[in-house]
């Protein structure tokens, strides 16, 4: 599929709001509401779309401790990756990225304290046999948080 100005119109709308009605989408891509709905249908078949979802504010949750943690895995064989990977997929792991340099994996980590971050480092890298280091950061300010790729 190859996207047209009325699709890049579309995604940049619906990632800043994926419940926009269909009539005020048409309204500002200039198309008709059946339209906008048809290559909503086609973006998300194509996989343009992967999933509608609400952002959630972590501190009304309680998930008050934003952490960065970078882990340098100590076996790279592709089985043992992949099982780093699978652990490194809980719900307090916000972000995991497999990333080049000096570490393996960068994570992001939502933590309602200290506490429950020691008890997932335990866990996750101290008790790890593949994990040969890893290194934490604690963000003081979220300054920009988004989830728009266009």
């Amino acid at each position: 599929m190859i996207l047209d100005n009325f699709d890049q119109n579309l995604l940049e709308l619906l990632q800043k709001d994926c419940q926009t009605p269909l009539r005020e989408l048409a309204e500002t891509v200039h198309l008709s509401t059946a339209s906008v709905q048809r290559r909503i249908q086609k973006l998300k078949s194509n996989g343009f779309i992967q999933a509608n979802v609400a952002v959630l504010d972590p501190d009304k949750l309680g998930q008050v401790i934003t952490l960065l943690v970078e882990v340098q895995a100590d076996k790279t064989h592709t089985a043992d990756l992949e099982l780093l990977k699978a652990q490194f997929s809980g719900p307090e792991i916000q972000q995991c990225y497999y990333v080049t340099g000096e570490a393996d994996f960068m994570l992001i980590l939502l933590v309602p304290s200290m506490r429950r971050f020691q008890e997932l480092s335990d866990t996750l890298f101290h008790h790890n046999p593949n994990v040969k280091w890893f290194r934490t950061m604690v963000v003081l300010e979220r300054v920009k948080t988004s989830l728009e790729v266009i």
